[in-house]
Parts: C-alpha cells; structure tokens; sequence
C-alpha cells in the first residue's frame, strides 16, 4: 500500500487516505448511540387534583386548607429503545433547552421498554411510601391511625419523593404554626426520600429548573449533592434552595416565610 501511494500524486494520495476515514465517519452517523435526548417535562402540584382527584389523600386526622403550590417536576426524554444517531446528538447538545445523557443514567434498570416502565412505576410505589413514612415519622404520627393515599402513579421514578413528604407535612400541619408551608408561593424541586427523611439526588436537575420556573415557580428544591448542576443553567428569577433532609427542606421554607435568607446554591 505504501509502495502504490509512493508512486501518486500528493492529491491523489490525499485523496485515496481520506476514503476510509470518510467511510469511518459515515459509519458513525448513522450508528446508533448509548445516549438519550432529554428535556424539560411536566410538572405537577401535590397539594392539587390529578384527574379531577386530590393528589393527596389524608384520613383519619383533621387536614388543612393549603394556599400556593408544591410541583413536582419530570424531564421528558427519548425512550430506552429509541435510536439516537450522531446528527441529532450534535444538533440537541448545543440546544439550551435540551440535554445529551448517557441513556444509563435515565434508564438505569435495562431491559425492555415495557420492563423499563414496570420498573419506574414500581419505583414510584415505593417512593410514595417512603414519602408517607417519612412525613408521618416527622410529624410524629402515628401511621396506625393516619392514613395517607397518593395519586400519581402514572408519573413513573422516585424523584417526587421529598414533595411528596412535604405535600403530607402542608395538609397536615402547614408551617407548624397556623400559617402555609409554602408562604401561599408556588415552590418545586426534586429529590429522592428514605423512611427516615433523607433526601437523594435524582438527576436531569438543570432541565428540571426550567420546568418549574416555566410553571411559575420562585422557588427551587435541590438535593444539596446536585446544586452545582442545578445552579450552571438555573432559570432568572428561580431561588435555588439545598436541602438534605425532610426537617432541613421544612426549616427553609419556614425560614422563606419568616422572611429570612435560607441557603442557597
């Protein structure tokens, strides 16, 4: 081979080198990619109706009449067995309002597209009891006699946990001194919950920002682990708070409503 490109022209061996690398960057575009095309998706407040039902459904305590909103927030992204191909990951990744990730951190469980969605819901049973738990342990109920009912199912992952937990906490007790939880704002966030109140990152937070503040949130929620993500591309106007507890995220807001400074991001 080298012998033959020897005997060319520098053009024409310029020429017969750049065959396979064109061939190789073809092959490449039109490979399918281990990553998937994300952006901002719904929101949803948990102190509302979902369906024409209240999201949150407490029996045997007395509730309270909640004022403002706690939203719940989702990126929407391209399925596990969509096809991503190197023209659209270029074309989505210099897009502000989308994200390129890796389809493992979207789509940790594998499997089937149908596999995937069991996992998520089954998921999003388990994190609405943790939420419950975790309320009800702050509130020092006992869940004996408190029963709470959660209705969002069909919002697949665990990421709604801590509004959850708060949602349970405004109905049942407000800001623990006659007033709202939320200050009558319309606060979002994200993040995991345990049992016992911890909070966990999620992921896709810098999307999530644009959705909540899209739907009239000021304030913003974040797994302390994730500010730095949430903070690179937060909304104007949006309040990011840190928070790595249930009791830290309830200390915020009352803190917002007496009107001190809570930290931010």
């Amino acid at each position: 081979m080298l012998s033959v490109l020897s005997r060319l022209s520098r053009p024409a061996a310029l020429a017969v080198c750049a065959v396979p690398v064109i061939g190789l960057f073809a092959v490449a575009a039109l490979a399918p990619l281990p990553f998937v095309i994300a952006q901002p998706g719904l929101t949803a407040d948990v102190l509302g109706d979902r369906d024409g039902k209240p999201v949150i459904t407490v029996s045997g305590a007395p509730t309270r009449p909640t004022k403002g909103e706690l939203r719940m927030t989702t990126i929407q992204a391209t399925g596990p067995s969509a096809v991503v191909r190197l023209p659209q990951l270029l074309d989505d990744w210099f897009d502000g309002s989308r994200s390129v990730l890796p389809k493992e951190a979207v789509y940790p469980s594998g499997g089937s597209d149908e596999e995937i969605e069991a996992h998520n819901l089954k998921q999003m049973t388990a994190s609405q009891a943790d939420a419950t738990s975790a309320a009800l342990g702050y509130l020092r109920r006992d869940p004996k006699d408190v029963k709470v009912e959660l209705n969002l199912a069909d919002v697949g992952g665990p990421s709604a946990g801590l509004l959850f937990s708060l949602g349970i906490v405004d109905k049942l007790d407000g800001d623990g001194s006659g007033g709202e939880l939320t200050g009558g704002r319309t606060v979002a966030g994200t993040g995991t919950i345990s049992a016992d109140g911890r909070v966990g990152p999620v992921g896709g937070v810098a999307l999530k920002t644009q959705a909540a503040r899209r739907d009239g949130a000021s304030v913003f929620l974040v797994p302390e682990a994730e500010c730095a993500d949430a903070k690179a591309e937060a909304p104007e106007g949006l309040r990011l708070v840190p928070v790595s507890s249930l009791k830290g995220a309830v200390e915020a807001l009352r803190s917002l409503n007496r009107g001190e400074e809570p930290a931010s991001c």
